[in-house]
C-alpha cells in the first residue's frame, strides 16, 4: 500500500504526458478527410484540456500523500512541456501556422521555448505560492482553447484570415506572459 502511495502522484503526472502525446498523435494523424481530420483536432484539443485536468491533481495529491519529490517536480515539467508546451502549438501549426512560412515555424518554436524556459526558471527557484510568469498549463489550455474554437469555425465553414491572425497574436501574447516576471498568485 505504502509503494501505490508513492507511485500514485508520479503515474497522474506520467498520464499528463501520455495524454499529450496522445494529441500530438490525433494532431499529425494525415486523413484525406477534411472533416475527419477536423474531428481529430477537435479531439486533440479535449485530449489537452483533460491533461490540464491530470496536472492539477498530480500535485495535489502527492502534497495530501506527503510524497512530493524532486523526481516528480522534474517529472511534472517535463510533461507540462509536451502537453501544454508543444502539443497545443503542433495543433495551432495544423490548423493556420503552416501558412505563415518561415514566420510561422518561428511561432511553433517560440511557444515551446517560453514555455521550456518559464518551467526551467520555475524549477531553479524557491516557490512560495506566487509563479513569475504565466504558468505553461495555463498558457497551453488558452492556447487550446483558441484551437478548439478554430476548429469549431472551419467544421461551420466561419474559418477566415481573421482567425489566423488572431491565434498568431495570441501565440505572441502567450508566449510573452511566459517568460515575464509579473506575479501571479497560486490559487
Amino acid at each position: 500500500m505504502n509503494y501505490l502511495k508513492n507511485i500514485l502522484p508520479n503515474v497522474i503526472t506520467l498520464l499528463n504526458l501520455s495524454l499529450g502525446i496522445i494529441a500530438i498523435l490525433l494532431t499529425i494523424n494525415n486523413s484525406n478527410n477534411n472533416k475527419e481530420t477536423v474531428n481529430a483536432l477537435i479531439y486533440a484539443c479535449l485530449v489537452i484540456m483533460v491533461a490540464a485536468v491530470t496536472d492539477r491533481l498530480d500535485g495535489k495529491i502527492a502534497r495530501m500523500l506527503g510524497t512530493t519529490s524532486e523526481l516528480g517536480k522534474q517529472l511534472d515539467s517535463l510533461s507540462d512541456l509536451i502537453s501544454f508546451g508543444v502539443a497545443p502549438i503542433i495543433i495551432s501549426w495544423k490548423i493556420c501556422l503552416m501558412d505563415f512560412n518561415i514566420f510561422g515555424y518561428l511561432l511553433a518554436i517560440l511557444f515551446p521555448i517560453a514555455g521550456a524556459y518559464r518551467l526551467a526558471r520555475f524549477n531553479t527557484s524557491e516557490f512560495s505560492n506566487v509563479f513569475t510568469g504565466m504558468p505553461i498549463t495555463i498558457a497551453g489550455a488558452f492556447l487550446a482553447i483558441a484551437n478548439l474554437f478554430n476548429c469549431i469555425s472551419l467544421i461551420n465553414n466561419r474559418y477566415t484570415n481573421l482567425n489566423s491572425i488572431i491565434t498568431v497574436i495570441l501565440i505572441i501574447i502567450l508566449s510573452f506572459l511566459m517568460v515575464s516576471t509579473f506575479k501571479i498568485k497560486k490559487i
